[in-house]
């Protein structure tokens, strides 16, 4: 099986948690508790976030909130 980790279309913030849950098929929530925690205990949970936002893709069939195709304005 070739799995490969994204980020998630169910985003808080960036993505990152919610891609990390579904790759290893756990809850979100799970996921969410203990960044926070590395985050509060040193920030380097904060970094590591950081770092992943920035090099994880986003899921194939994401679609931005802010990709507004419909014409409401014409």
């Amino acid at each position: 099986m070739n799995k490969k980790l994204y980020r998630s279309n169910d985003r808080k913030i960036f993505g990152v948690c919610g891609g990390v849950a579904e790759y290893f098929g756990i809850d979100p929530l799970i996921v969410r508790i203990i960044w926070v925690i590395f985050a509060l205990s040193g920030g380097s949970g904060a970094i590591f976030y950081l770092i992943a936002a920035l090099i994880m893709d986003n899921r194939p069939d994401y679609v931005s909130r802010y990709d507004n195709n419909n014409d409401q304005n014409s």
